[in-house]
C-alpha cells in the first residue's frame, strides 16, 4: 500500500518519503502551502523528505522563489482545476477529476507518494479519498477524523470528531485501534491508554453501544491498554492518551472547547489591557503568557488524519498559517514513515474475526442504568 512507501530503516535513519500536497487548498492556497513546506524543513529538517505540489504552476513557483525552495525539494505538477471550499462532496466527486485535490490524493493511490496533505474542502477531501483509496475495513462507511487535544501532559487523541455521526460498538473499537496506532506513530507514546467517552465512569452507565465496545476492548485480546469510561472533563486533563467517541459527540466537544478557549482568550486580553497597571503586569508576565498561547494555539497541533483509509490523508485547517501547515506536514511524514497501516490492519482483522465468533456474540449484556 501507499503507507508502505517509506519506513524508518534499522540503523535509525529516515528512509526517503514523498509527500503529496494540494497546493490550491485552503483559504490562501500556495501562499501558505509553499511557506508551510519551508517551515517544516526549518523546524524538523528536510532529510529524506521531498514534496509533490499540485496546482497552478506559475503561482506555486512564484512562492517557491520567495521561500528559497528548489526543484530538488519540490516537484510541481500543474493543474488548472480547483475544488472550491464550498463545493458539495457529490459535485467534487463528479467534477473533481484532474483538480489539484484529486491529483494529490491519486499520487497516494498510485504509490508515488507516502501521504497527502490538504487544507481544502473537508467533505470533498473525505469523499474523493474514499473513492480513490477505499476503506481499509469492509463495513466502515467513512474515515474517522482524529484531533490532537492539548493537555497538561502533552496531547490526547480524540476520535471521531465529525465524520461518523452515529457509531456502533464495532466502529468504536475500530476508532480505538486506529487512535492507539496514531498516538504511537505521531506523538511517540509507546503504549497509549484508551478511554471511551461516556456520561459517567461507572461500567453500568451509557447506552448499549458504548458498553458493548467496552466489553470488546476488555475481552478481545487486541493488546490495547484499555482504561475504561472517561467523562468530558477527562479530555483536557489528559486522563488517557486516546479518547474514543462517535463523530456527533466528538465534534460538539471539539467546537465547544474551541469556543471556550476563544472566550477565555478574549477575557484575558480585555483584562490585561484595561489599565496602565494591567498592561505593566502583562509585560512582566509576557514569557509565561507566550508559553500559554503556544500551548493552546491550533496551528501548533494542526493536522487531523482521516483514519481508516488505505493510505495516509491529513487534513489541515483551511485558515492555517504556514507554521500550522508545517505542523500538518509533520503529521503526514510521521504517519508515512511508521508501521501505522500494518499495525491497524492486524488488529482490525482480529476484530472482524472476533465479531464473526458466535460464542462472543452470544455474551450477555451488562444490566444497569442507561443514562443518556
Amino acid at each position: 500500500s501507499a503507507g508502505q512507501t517509506a519506513r524508518r530503516s534499522r540503523n535509525g535513519l529516515s528512509s526517503p518519503i514523498l509527500i503529496s500536497l494540494d497546493a490550491m487548498g485552503g483559504d490562501h492556497g500556495p501562499s501558505v502551502v509553499v511557506p508551510g513546506v519551508s517551515d517544516y524543513r526549518k523546524r524538523h529538517g528536510g532529510e529524506g523528505v521531498r514534496f509533490l505540489l499540485h496546482g497552478d504552476e506559475t503561482a506555486i513557483r512564484a512562492e517557491m522563489v520567495k521561500a528559497g525552495l528548489t526543484d530538488d525539494v519540490c516537484i510541481v505538477r500543474h493543474s488548472d482545476k480547483v475544488v472550491a471550499m464550498d463545493e458539495k462532496p457529490a459535485q467534487a466527486m463528479r467534477r473533481g477529476k484532474g483538480s489539484s485535490l484529486w491529483n494529490a490524493i491519486e499520487a497516494v493511490k498510485l504509490g508515488e507518494a507516502g501521504a497527502v496533505v490538504s487544507a481544502g474542502n473537508t467533505g470533498a477531501l473525505m469523499a474523493i479519498s474514499k473513492l480513490l483509496l477505499r476503506m481499509s475495513v469492509p463495513g466502515l462507511e467513512r474515515p474517522a477524523i482524529v484531533a490532537s487535544w492539548p493537555t497538561p501532559k502533552g496531547v490526547t487523541a480524540v476520535l471521531d470528531v465529525g465524520a461518523n455521526i452515529e457509531s456502533d460498538a464495532a466502529q468504536l473499537v475500530e476508532f480505538a485501534i486506529m487512535g492507539e496506532a496514531f498516538m504511537t506513530a505521531v506523538h511517540g507514546v509507546a503504549k497509549p491508554t484508551i478511554g471511551i467517552l461516556n456520561v459517567g465512569s461507572e461500567d453500568v452507565k451509557g447506552h448499549e453501544e458504548v458498553r458493548e465496545a467496552a466489553r470488546l476492548l476488555r475481552e478481545g485480546g487486541f493488546g490495547l491498554d484499555y482504561f475504561g469510561f472517561v467523562e468530558g472533563t477527562d479530555i483536557a486533563k489528559g486522563t488517557v492518551d486516546v479518547v474514543v467517541t462517535d463523530g456527533f459527540t466528538g465534534n460538539i466537544a471539539l467546537k465547544t472547547a474551541e469556543g471556550v478557549a476563544k472566550f477565555i482568550a478574549g477575557l484575558m486580553k480585555e483584562a490585561l489591557t484595561s489599565s496602565l497597571l494591567s498592561k505593566v503586569g502583562a509585560l512582566l508576565a509576557m514569557s509565561a503568557l507566550k508559553r500559554m498561547r503556544e500551548k493552546i494555539d491550533p496551528n501548533a497541533i494542526n493536522g487531523g488524519p482521516l483514519l481508516g483509509l488505505n493510505g495516509i490523508v491529513v487534513k489541515s485547517h483551511g485558515g492555517a498559517t504556514p507554521g500550522g501547515f508545517g505542523s500538518a506536514i509533520r503529521v503526514a511524514v510521521e504517519l508515512g514513515r511508521s508501521d501505522y497501516m500494518e499495525k491497524v490492519g492486524a488488529n482490525l482483522k482480529r476484530l472482524t474475526t472476533l465479531l464473526e465468533d458466535p460464542i462472543v456474540n452470544s455474551a450477555e449484556e451488562p444490566v444497569g442504568e442507561n443514562i443518556q
